[in-house]
């Protein structure tokens, strides 16, 4: 009975063996899946100098979820996404419990959140509205990722660069009633120069402001002085200039080095600053500093060289964009990117002993260890790379190397089980 009994936890052990051989090679081809792997262990009931009973074999399968697959890249979506070192997505299923997973094949469902193929939504820290507070120990704060919730953006002006140079042997305007600050009529006003640059207001909408340039003279330190007036073109009169219906938006003297040129400090409100910018209040939006420290005057023509003005006018989503540390950009068509989602991964001290789930995921539990949270490419986690997926671990040739090795095993116990009975049989016979 003994032999029988043996030979059977020998044949289950090498059902157990095939099962997870049948389960590798089904899944050969599953993303982000791990090689499962048959442990055997001896059982023994009694082991004495003259005798020896033995108890069979016991069989474990554990999945080897550390194990790193082959990652494969140029895939066609950028939300195909692929773990490159240690750690895992944070998914969630429909009822919101939150497991692990390495299937990163995610795509847009109906209202845009990402979720791949077995049905768990990627979970993502949304940063819209700033950066996020990952805690290393709680997923707190996580929610789906969806790709379709940035709507369309505009960025205020609040900072530019002019750069031109002013012509040194321009005629001086003396008369102050005629300078463009005093807002004269079209008639009167004088000025040297004039240029027109964009800005953007709070809602996104384009404000074109009017620069005048006009020579001045000569300050009490012999520096050359011109002075700089912004308008509102929105005010101007019908023939798009003087007299505007509101004054100056501002006004600053310039004062260059008479000798090199250089713009050498600017005089606003009586007080001269080595600060060279003119700060403007952009019709309906911000306070816009415009950077003229590389104005100059020279003996030359009136050129403008550099005019740049940042924000931006309403603008739509794109297109997405990942990056290695998991953030996830959205891309606007007037060029602009703006972060909106921090993708974390997570990790267990022992991911061999998690718990494996359906569809690819798994769960930590006492033996895993908790989960602990951060972002890729730090603190021991690996990178996100994009458009790339992962693939099984498993190898086909083991595989079915492996099974016949378990075929073998299991006719061998069976053989043994067989060798039992025939014992048992004559035993029986004894008395006969």
């Amino acid at each position: 009975m003994s032999i029988m009994g043996t030979s059977v936890s020998g044949m289950g052990a090498d059902t157990n063996w095939l099962s997870a051989i049948s389960q590798n090679v089904a899944n050969a081809n599953t993303t982000g899946y791990k090689e499962a792997q048959t442990e055997f262990e001896a059982l023994v009931d009694q082991s004495g100098a003259n005798s020896y009973s033995g108890a069979g074999v016991t069989s474990s399968v554990q999945a080897l979820n550390a194990m790193q697959g082959s990652i494969v890249g140029g895939q066609s979506s950028v939300t195909d996404l692929a773990v490159q070192g240690a750690g895992y997505f944070v998914v969630s299923d429909a009822a919101g419990d939150l497991f692990l997973t390495r299937s990163g094949g995610f795509v847009p469902d109906s209202s845009g959140n990402l979720v791949n193929a077995a049905g768990y939504y990627l979970m993502g820290y949304n940063i819209q509205n700033g950066p996020a507070n990952i805690t290393a120990n709680s997923l707190n704060g996580t929610e789906k990722v969806n790709i379709n919730q940035a709507g369309e953006t505009a960025t205020p002006s609040t900072s530019g660069t002019f750069t031109a140079n002013l012509p040194s042997t321009a005629t001086a305007v003396t008369t102050a009633a005629d300078l463009p600050s005093a807002n004269p009529s079209a008639a009167n006003v004088q000025y040297t120069d004039k240029t027109s640059i964009v800005a953007y207001d709070n809602l996104g909408g384009s404000q074109t402001i009017d620069l005048y340039y006009t020579k001045t003279g000569v300050n009490a330190s012999g520096q050359d002085t011109w002075e700089v007036t912004a308008y509102n073109h929105a005010d101007a009169s019908a023939s798009g200039g003087f007299p505007y219906s509101s004054g100056p938006l501002a006004t600053e003297t310039l004062n260059f080095n008479s000798t090199t040129g250089a713009l050498a400090s600017v005089t606003s409100g009586g007080a001269t600053s080595a600060n060279l910018s003119l700060s403007i209040p952009v019709p309906n939006g911000q306070s816009m500093t415009l950077d003229l420290s590389a104005m100059s005057q020279l003996a030359a023509g009136y050129s403008v060289s550099q005019a740049n003005v940042n924000g931006n006018a309403a603008s739509s989503v794109t297109g997405v964009s990942i990056a290695a540390d998991g953030t996830l950009s959205f891309q606007y068509s007037n060029g602009t990117t703006v972060a909106g989602y921090q993708i974390p991964l997570a990790n267990v001290a022992s991911p061999n002993n998690m718990t494996s789930i359906n569809g690819d995921a798994f769960q930590a539990n006492g033996l895993s260890g908790a989960v602990k949270v951060g972002t890729a490419g730090s603190g021991g986690f690996g990178s996100i790379e994009s458009s790339s997926l992962e693939g099984s671990t498993v190898d086909l040739a083991t595989e079915l190397t492996q099974m016949i090795q378990a075929q073998s095993a299991y006719e061998a116990n069976s053989k043994v089980f067989q060798t039992g009975a025939n014992i048992l049989d004559v035993l029986n016979n004894l008395k006969s």
